[in-house]
């Protein structure tokens, strides 16, 4: 399916929770966090209906976020049953990575195809800081049980934040070096959180930071994701670095998915407030065709383009990311 600006729209980002075990700056404050009510989050059944309904629209491509989506009780299951469906090419999970060493074989067994982990850092203290209670061991130990169990590639999402130092880039080059593992270096959103964490350095001085370590110019990849990372490889490394860039140069023209959020909302575009409710209808009784339109209401729904930029400032959100789903 395409929307009114012609883009194809086949992918479909699915909050399971908007609960976390990490408090990261940039996502949610430390406390004070207004959880959804049990009856308000969509439960398993709902989720897998309204996938199984989306992908006769077009969806071929899920990933399941939160919050953190292995809090949630039953997620293998889940996973399985939207494998099941036999409609959907490519299922991935983004995850702060901590709860993989308990589920990432069972995961793959289920038929999840790959992860997304979260790693701003590898400095204990920094660590800390973005995550307000995470512990790097832990994430690590995550990153380690996912190229074990083949979730692979697996991808590292680092936000640029002033937690990112030189020692950090020296682990990523050796990781990509060593393993099929994607380095994803993200511009930060301005999209709830807490103060207290400064932006980091910009992608250009990434880049540059990359090459001064003497391993060789980056080269373009050839890598076609679902996603918006323009990928890049050192010489002779087995992963690759990806550079995503919402504000400085952003992608909406290849936009191709809606989210979904953890109380039944699709949300066209993520900076932007607008969302269609799909959980009212859904337990209202609504048919197959009634959702259907109102996944077609969203795509239509979708804009050109978001107004943020460096210069303009941000405007005000309503939902935080994990309320989200990122």
């Amino acid at each position: 399916m395409h929307d009114g600006h012609d883009r194809a729209i086949h992918y479909l980002r699915v909050s399971v929770t908007d609960r976390c075990n990490f408090r990261c700056a940039y996502c949610m404050p430390p406390r004070g966090v207004k959880w959804l009510t049990r009856a308000e989050i969509l439960t398993y059944e709902e989720l897998l209906r309204l996938i199984d309904v989306f992908s006769r629209q077009g969806i071929r491509n899920v990933r399941l976020t939160g919050g953190e989506p292995l809090v949630r009780k039953g997620i293998v299951e889940f996973v399985a049953a939207v494998k099941k469906l036999g409609t959907i090419e490519d299922l991935s999970l983004t995850t702060n990575g901590s709860l993989l060493p308990r589920y990432a074989t069972a995961l793959k067994a289920a038929g999840l195809d790959r992860v997304n982990i979260s790693l701003d850092t590898v400095d204990p203290a920094g660590f800390m800081k973005v995550t307000y209670c995470g512990r790097v061991e832990d994430t690590l130990q995550g990153v380690k049980s996912a190229l074990e169990a083949g979730l692979t590639p697996v991808k590292l999402n680092v936000v640029l934040t002033e937690a990112l130092s030189t020692a950090d880039l020296a682990f990523f080059i050796d990781q990509v070096q060593r393993y099929p593992i994607a380095v994803r270096f993200i511009e930060r959103m301005p999209l709830g959180g807490r103060g207290g964490l400064a932006s980091g350095p910009d992608i250009a001085a990434v880049k540059r930071l990359l090459e001064e370590a003497g391993h060789g110019r980056l080269e373009p990849a050839a890598i076609k994701g679902n996603g918006p990372a323009r990928y890049w490889r050192l010489p002779k490394s087995l992963g690759t670095f990806g550079f995503i860039t919402p504000i400085s140069e952003h992608f909406c023209n290849a936009c191709n998915r809606l989210r979904l959020t953890a109380d039944g909302r699709l949300r066209p575009c993520l900076l932007s407030d607008r969302e269609i409710d799909v959980r009212t209808p859904l337990r209202a009784g609504a048919s197959d065709a009634d959702l259907a339109e109102l996944f077609i209401s969203a795509v239509s729904a979708k804009p050109q383009g978001h107004s943020l930029c460096r210069t303009s400032g941000y405007p005000g959100f309503g939902r935080r990311m994990s309320q989200i789903g990122g």
